[in-house]
This record gives C-alpha cells, structure tokens and sequence, in this order.
C-alpha cells in the first residue's frame, strides 16, 4: 500500500499554486480597479462572449449561482454592467457589459497580461504551451471522475 504524502499529492500541488496564483491576482485586481476575482471574470468572459444570462456565466466561470448573482450585483451597483429581459427565457436576464464596463475591461487586460506574463516569465514558451494544455486536461479528467470511487 502506498503512503500519502501530502506535498507530493499532485491534487494538494495544483490547490496550493492555484491559490498562489489567485491571491496574487486578485491583490492586483482589488488594489488596481477595486474588482474582486468574480467580478473581474464575469467582466471579461463578457468582454469576450457578449450578452449572457447568470445561467450561462457559472458554465463559463465554473462558479456557483451565489457567487456569480453577488458579483452581478455589485458590477450594476458600480455602473459596469446592465441587466435586459431574456427574450428566450423570460424568467432570466441577459447581462452585458456598459459602456464604462467596456471601458474597464479596456484599461485592466492589459494589466492582467503583464501579471501573467511576470507570474511566468522563467518559463520558456513551449513550457507554457505544455502547462495550459496539462492543465486543460486535468479539467477535463476531473469533471468526469467518480469522486464515490
């Protein structure tokens, strides 16, 4: 039987860098622009994808009903994004990005490339190729593992 070492548990690794990572950038956002973490997803997925409903932002961000409902509140509470009836589903809101969500969207990515790019400047290109693409699959393997097996 093999013995579990904690620091040497890949799963307890990728938790412990991925709260780095976050804790590093979400100082960043919060000192720069005052945009929590969820915040400052739903802002830039969309940026990226346009009109979207609640629903389909927490299949985007991965992140719960409750976190992406506070985080919508309080973009609209700040001018930054603006809520329209759903003319698929009147029973949901389609959220966009205002025009001073565009704006902050506009002056925080590049900020959030030069993070990236300092967070990772030791590796090579190819090293940072291979990471994303490691990374895309252990999501995808871990949204298919059994956790009762």
């Amino acid at each position: 039987m093999s013995t579990l070492k904690l620091d040497d548990f890949l799963p307890y690794r990728l938790s412990i860098a991925s709260n780095a990572v976050s804790d590093a950038v979400a100082t960043a956002y919060r000192t720069l622009f005052g945009l929590r973490i969820p915040e400052w997803r739903l802002v830039t997925v969309l940026a990226e994808g346009g009109a979207m409903s609640q629903q389909a932002l927490c299949g985007r961000t991965r992140m719960d009903k409750v976190t992406v409902s506070r985080a919508a509140i309080a973009l609209a509470d700040r001018g930054l994004i603006a809520r329209a009836a759903n003319p698929d589903d009147q029973r949901s809101h389609l959220l966009t990005l205002s025009k001073e969500g565009a704006a902050l969207y506009e002056q925080v990515a590049p900020k959030a490339l030069e993070l990236e790019r300092r967070m990772f400047d030791g590796f090579t290109q190819a090293e940072r190729e291979q990471l994303l693409a490691m990374l895309k699959r252990v999501e995808t393997v871990a949204g298919s593992v059994d956790a009762g097996s």
